[in-house]
Parts: C-alpha cells; structure tokens; sequence
C-alpha cells in the first residue's frame, strides 16, 4: 500500500521556497491550514504568491505571513477582515489580483482537472477581462481565464488516512476541495489521521491519487472572524 504520510509539519513543507506560487484552502478562517501557515512563518520564506480566497485577518490565518511581508502577491477574490492587507494593497506593497470568487474556484477546479482554460461571463466589460481573450456564445460575451499554475497546494481537512485519502467536514470543504491536487504537490494537513481502510469509501470526499502528502496537525484553534450570538 503506498503511504502518502510524513511525520510532522516541517517534513511536509520541505521544497517550499522562495518566490514560489502556494495555494491555501479555507474561506476566511473557516478550513484553513493553521498549522502550515504557521510553519511557513518559521521558515521565513519571503516573495510568495499566494492563492486564497482571501488573507484571514491581522493577527491570524495569511495575515501572520503578511505581518512579516513574506508576500509579494495574493491572489484573492475580496480583502475581508484584515486591515494590513487593506494597508499594504493601497500603498502598493503589495501586488493583488482580485477575481472574482467563482472564478477564482474555477481557475483551481481547471488546474486539478487539468484544463488549461475555459471560458465565463464573469468580469466582462469590467476590469477583470482587460487583457484577456473574449468570445460570443449564443449571443452573449465570455472572457477566458486561465487555470491557475501552482507549486504547491495546501489544505485542510477534518479526517484523512495514510493513503491520502481525506474527508472535509462542514463548510470547511470550501476551497480546499477545488485545490486538492491542483498544483505539482498538494499537501493535506488533517485533524485525525488514520490507518487505510478505517474511512468509509462513499464518504471520501477527495482520493488519496490527488494528495502527494499528508499529516496530522495539532493545537487547532478555529477561530471565528466574527461571533454573532444571541441576546438573553
């Protein structure tokens, strides 16, 4: 049985370096990879770009990375909750490409798939089609997006086993469904991680052929961006 499993956060970072392009699962703070995002902070790799729905917020989640200006782009589809990221994409520190949110889901499903383009209605007539090929369908304008070219894929998902087989749980399916297996090589940081055979075929939401490495994180803090409760 091959083995997708290393052993800690460190062993499944190895090859990531400077200047290369990452893709991080999660849609706020809900799915992302804590423990990764953390470790690539240690390894102070600088000029990444990075591929996410948004950046988390100031003091957690992407934000931590551009706390220490360790990104030179994102690739977003909104700016959320995080003021430094407002900050530095106003003064020009920072190179951001806002896309469109589906969009942005289709240009990773594209790249897992491996199509290289496709064609929406999304963005035409706007900013977002400068530059980019448009085409008439039935009577109505397309703009075509390429797939997204990625070094690395990293997400986050509820259970997983050694095969790299994994189960997301909830909403935290969001993006890191669309970007598993669609860079060179995709590492899974998982809450439980488990012995081939132990997960339920029909519920595997991605196949362990889509996953290079996995592992098991700890200390998970899932912080909520925005806690709504209800008055006495």
């Amino acid at each position: 049985m091959i083995t997708r499993k290393v052993n800690s956060v460190q062993e499944a970072l190895v090859g990531i370096t400077d200047n290369m392009t990452i893709m991080l699962g999660g849609f706020g703070l809900c799915g992302i990879p804590e423990n990764s995002i953390a470790e690539l902070v240690k390894m102070n790799v600088t000029d990444l770009t990075c591929i996410s729905n948004n950046a988390g917020v100031d003091d957690f989640g992407l934000g931590l990375l551009l706390q220490k200006k360790q990104i030179k782009k994102m690739i977003s589809s909104y700016v959320g909750e995080n003021a430094e990221f407002e900050r530095q994409m106003l003064s020009g520190e920072l190179e951001v490409e806002l896309t469109p949110q589906g969009t942005l889901a289709e240009k990773c499903r594209a790249a897992q798939h491996g199509i290289p383009a496709f064609f929406t209605p999304a963005g035409y007539g706007t900013e977002v089609a400068e530059g980019k090929e448009t085409r008439e369908f039935n009577g109505k304008m397309y703009v075509m997006e390429e797939a997204y070219k990625a070094d690395f894929a990293i997400v986050k998902a509820w259970k997983g086993d050694e095969a790299g087989n994994i189960i997301f749980k909830g909403t935290a399916r969001n993006f890191n469904a669309c970007m598993a297996g669609a860079a060179k090589i995709t590492i899974a940081e998982v809450e439980e991680l488990v012995p081939v055979g132990t997960l339920d075929p029909n519920q595997i939401h991605i196949p362990g052929i889509m996953i290079n490495r996995i592992f098991q994180g700890e200390k998970y803090e899932k912080r909520i961006e925005q806690r709504t409760v209800r008055q006495k």
